[in-house]
């Protein structure tokens, strides 16, 4: 099997999506799981205008639209047996569209506690646990769960909260996900630096907290990697870049496996730049991950992650004109799909022809959540805690 590496450096531009009336950010992407023959591969991308696009991923032309209103959506996550979407939201919900369906109402309505605003959300491996990380509200952060699941005596589309954790996060908690393979495993992450594992089978909070990993700054992003999925990586909105290990959580050995607080000072990335960090990507089948980064004039860099660092592999460009927010890897096709500020969907795939488009620049749009999106800078975490 070819190294990653390599099928990410024979990526080309296959496909541009097809232009809207309103220019928006493209900040979070997401594919179906339920891929059958015959039927459209859908694609879920999150806007910047409070939407949720639906495309057809072989064409990237636009299906549907759903709206948050009257809240902002944050996050999109397709369902793993059905094509259902979720997305939270600041008006206290999270709210479930059926993609192959164009209406204006969700179909399922999660519903927090009052005061509740929804920035992050995960939905389990098994479909039945929905996980809600809220923006602090007076002394409270919480994490609320709600059981997904219908049953014959319930036939209500709104769903009150299972319950929530209330003490083991001091700020906005800006990241929340589930393990790929566990159902009860799930991982969060705050402004106030922590990032912290629970195993929700465990009746209280106190017990159900598996470990807490401290980043020292505000958590970007969180994900799992490694053999069985028992690894953490962060990002942070300064840059940083960590990674723990929870099979060494009862040994000796040492639990951080990297720990680099700027990300842009350390890798030499010979005559470019890295500007930022987008994500990670974990590729089981060669146990090896990945951390992608980018350029504000839209190249995207791949870097390899050891114990020894991060080192620069390659770089894609010749498709985005402005900062990349959002990707999203497919493993069974290894095509990736990348969305930015200058409102441009790709699609990359190996080995392809290759084709070239006029690019677009950075739509510099006034938006509702412009003070949502992130800002890439040294000292934006600083001065927020200033504030």
């Amino acid at each position: 099997m070819e190294k990653i590496e390599e099928q990410f450096a024979n990526l080309h531009i296959v496909k541009c999506s097809s232009g809207t009336e309103e220019p928006t950010y493209l900040l979070g992407i997401d594919t179906s799981k339920t891929v059958q023959a015959g039927k459209e591969n859908l694609v879920a991308v999150l806007c910047s205008n409070a939407s949720i696009r639906i495309y057809d991923k072989e064409r990237l032309n636009v299906l549907r639209e759903f709206s948050g209103h009257p809240g902002l959506l944050n996050g999109v996550k397709f369902a793993n047996s059905c094509d259902n979407i979720y997305s939270a939201c600041t008006d206290g919900t999270v709210k479930c569209w059926d993609a192959r369906v164009a209406r204006e109402k969700p179909v399922q309505l999660f519903k927090g506690y009052p005061s509740n605003i929804f920035i992050s959300f995960d939905v389990n491996c098994n479909d039945h646990i929905i996980c809600a990380g809220t923006e602090k509200v007076d002394d409270d952060a919480l994490l609320v769960f709600w059981d997904v699941r219908m049953n014959s005596q319930d036939l209500s589309t709104t769903k009150d909260p299972l319950g929530a954790y209330s003490e083991t996060h001091s700020d906005d908690v800006t990241q929340v996900r589930f393990h790929p393979c566990n159902s009860s495993m799930v991982v969060s992450g705050s402004s106030d630096g922590l990032v912290n594992v629970f195993d929700i089978n465990v009746d209280n909070e106190e017990d159900a907290l598996v470990t807490t990993c401290n980043s020292v700054s505000s958590v970007s992003c969180i994900g799992w990697s490694g053999k069985g999925y028992k690894q953490i990586y962060c990002m942070t909105h300064d840059e940083g870049f960590y990674w723990w290990d929870l099979n060494h959580l009862d040994t000796d050995e040492p639990f951080t496996r990297l720990n680099i607080q700027d990300v842009r000072e350390v890798v030499n990335m010979k005559e470019d730049t890295l500007d930022y960090l987008i994500g990670g990507l974990y590729h089981e089948k060669t146990d090896t991950l990945h951390v992608i980064g980018g350029t504000n004039k839209g190249r995207i860099h791949l870097m390899n992650c050891t114990t020894s660092g991060l080192t620069h592999v390659t770089s894609l460009q010749g498709g985005h004109a402005a900062t990349v927010r959002s990707l999203c890897w497919n493993v069974q096709d290894d095509s990736l799909l990348t969305g930015g500020e200058d409102a441009q969907l790709l699609l990359w795939k190996p080995g392809a022809v290759e084709k070239t488009f006029r690019k677009k620049e950075s739509m510099k749009i006034a938006s509702s959540v412009h003070q949502r999106v992130r800002v890439h800078s040294n000292d934006s975490y600083k001065r927020r805690k200033k504030q």
